[in-house]
């Protein structure tokens, strides 16, 4: 049986490197398949840890090297497999893993779930730190629309896609658009402003100057942006009847926002593969994104959502109305989605499709 050693964000905090990290390491066919061993990349206990305070995460990082190291003269895997992160701190955090790899001449398996190579391959330091990291690796990708971002520094034929995928759970319920008495808006993550939730109160506060009723439940922990700072600027929008912040909600209580929302809104500005978006077509949910990394791969436009430009709140609020003048089309794009979800994106999908990325390299 090949040796694996992963070294993976685990939760906490909960974010989707974090997540897949989990079912990976709890996934029954990769470890049946391959003898795996795990260390958990993160240094970070919360999200408001994240990008901040540095020194105060040394310890916990020269505690995952020394775990690297030793894994790798005890175990000697074959191959390592790192979820690395593709710029700034981060990258210059998970570089000296893959280096370790490299000096015990272990293959090298880089994982990416979000993006920024091209972003920075322009910086003198940062592209003799690529050139070198990407030298005889190979990646998986969550989908060929982030190829451009490596695409200077790898050829295609080292590049291996695999999507994501999510539990599949009993989602069954009524096609509830246009039965509610107002339109039931869902917006699910943690506050940040890369997730475009300022972007959203200003295509809400156009429906409301226009006439249109609606509710929007906006759900998920603090972030860089604060409960606080949330309300106020609903406030200063004068969106208090229209908006409900609701926190944070996990397991059946999210469930539940789900099952009673009518329309998913996620203008984020900087994603690569949203498990939220497959969380919301699972529960048969029409969909407004924006064209960020892997998302037109998850939204088909016009057919499970809309795919919209980033940072625009005059071009969301358009789709919105459509959505709530057209409630018949609405559902049928929520079951477009749910079927989409179901052949592209479960859990059992994503393990058999690592699974076999995985025996190819």
């Amino acid at each position: 049986m090949k040796k694996i050693l992963f070294v993976l964000h685990l939760p906490p905090p909960v974010h989707g490197s974090a997540m897949v990290g989990k079912y990976i390491k709890d996934s029954p066919l990769v470890n049946s398949t391959f003898d795996a061993k795990f260390i958990n990349l993160s240094t970070s206990k919360t999200i408001e840890e994240i990008g901040k305070k540095p020194y105060l995460k040394v310890s916990r990082y020269l505690k995952i090297l020394y775990q690297v190291v030793i894994r790798l003269i005890e175990d000697n895997p074959g191959t390592v497999y790192l979820a690395i992160n593709a710029k700034d701190f981060g990258f210059y955090k998970d570089y000296p893993i893959a280096v370790l790899a490299k000096l015990f001449r272990k293959k090298l398996v880089l994982h990416y779930h979000n993006k920024g190579v091209r972003t920075n391959q322009h910086n003198f330091l940062d592209s003799i730190l690529y050139r070198k990291l990407f030298k005889n690796s190979k990646l998986i990708l969550l989908s060929e629309y982030l190829y451009h971002d490596v695409k200077k520094f790898v050829e295609r034929e080292n590049v291996f896609l695999c999507p994501n995928g999510i539990p599949v759970l009993n989602t069954e319920q009524e096609d509830l658009f246009g039965n509610n008495m107002v339109t039931q808006l869902l917006f699910l993550s943690n506050l940040m402003e890369s997730k475009g939730v300022l972007v959203l109160l200003g295509a809400l506060k156009i429906l409301k100057e226009n006439g249109i009723k609606f509710h929007c439940n906006i759900v998920g922990g603090e972030g860089d942006i604060s409960s606080r700072r949330l309300k106020k600027k609903i406030a200063d929008l004068h969106l208090e009847e229209y908006v409900t912040y609701l926190g944070v909600k996990y397991g059946n209580d999210k469930y539940e926002i789900f099952k009673a929302s009518d329309l998913f809104l996620f203008p984020t500005l900087n994603d690569c593969f949203p498990l939220v978006l497959l969380e919301a077509m699972m529960f048969g949910l029409p969909v407004i994104s924006t064209n960020e990394g892997g998302i037109p791969d998850i939204v088909r436009n016009s057919e499970t959502g809309f795919v919209i430009d980033r940072q625009n709140s005059n071009q969301l609020a358009e789709k919105i109305n459509w959505f709530i003048d057209n409630p018949e089309q609405a559902v049928l794009f929520g079951k477009n989605g749910k079927e989409h979800f179901l052949g592209k994106y479960t859990l059992e999908v994503f393990e058999k499709r690592l699974t076999h990325v995985l025996k190819q390299i």
